[in-house]
């Protein structure tokens, strides 16, 4: 059983919140998760996130498959579709030229998840005890700490932190990145945008979803609680996945 959380806050600074969550389920009862984080435009951002998560979730509840493979073939086609859809409500309407979103996608299947992203939203993974990041940032400090360039650390406070390098609704090609990750009973997924991270470090992060009092929603607004102590400089969400025993009542979580 899938068990699953999630919140939004816009943070201490920002006036509107341009991140968009939500959790959707497909005719065979599987779970899809997306977190966008939208930008650009007069009210671009939140019109891209919104858009871009409302869509892969109406389309996502008409389809019937059951395994990472299909799931993933399908996701390759709408995310194409809804980058061109961006696209052209970018053109069309003035306000609206140059949004774009970040987008993270959780799909669960009995065994595994898939998971796909465009730009700095992240996924990991709380298995075992073992806290890992699953997505890779594709940004500018992103690159500049693989070539060596920067550090992770000063990547966290880099002036040019914010320059994604790719996104949904801003180029008319895109390159998603893929991932399977083996689940079982017990495991924990998190889906977040970078209001997250760049307020608290990863320990932090796995101190709250370690906390074994704390159920599923707690911990979702735990971690937002403290974000928004820490900094709150951007817009915060949280998405939390939890492979739970099938036996088990959610109510003892």
């Amino acid at each position: 059983m899938i068990q699953t959380a999630y919140s939004s806050s816009i943070g201490r600074v920002r006036k509107t919140n341009q991140d968009f969550v939500r959790v959707f389920k497909n005719k065979k009862q599987v779970t899809m998760a997306i977190v966008c984080d939208g930008m650009g435009g007069h009210q671009g951002g939140d019109v891209a996130s919104t858009m871009a998560v409302t869509h892969l979730g109406h389309h996502f509840g008409q389809t019937d498959f059951t395994n990472s493979q299909a799931a993933k073939s399908w996701l390759e086609v709408q995310l194409k579709l809804e980058n061109a859809t961006l696209l052209a409500a970018g053109d069309r309407f003035s306000d609206l030229n140059g949004m774009g979103t970040t987008v993270v996608v959780l799909m669960a299947f009995d065994n595994e998840v898939l998971v796909a992203h465009l730009g700095d939203s992240r996924a990991y993974s709380y298995i075992d005890g073992e806290f890992k990041q699953l997505t890779e940032d594709q940004s500018l400090v992103n690159e500049l700490v693989k070539m060596g360039q920067i550090t992770k650390e000063q990547a966290r406070t880099h002036p040019q932190k914010n320059i994604i390098t790719e996104t949904l609704g801003v180029s008319s090609s895109i390159n998603p990145e893929y991932d399977t990750v083996a689940a079982k009973r017990g495991s924990l997924f998190l889906l977040c945008t970078d209001g997250l991270t760049n307020s608290l470090a990863d320990e932090q992060i796995q101190q709250i979803l370690a906390t074994k009092s704390y159920s599923l929603s707690e911990k979702c607004h735990r971690l937002i609680t403290e974000a928004n102590r820490l900094g709150g400089d951007d817009n915060i969400t949280v998405c939390l996945l939890s492979y739970t025993a099938k036996d088990v009542k959610p109510s003892d979580h």
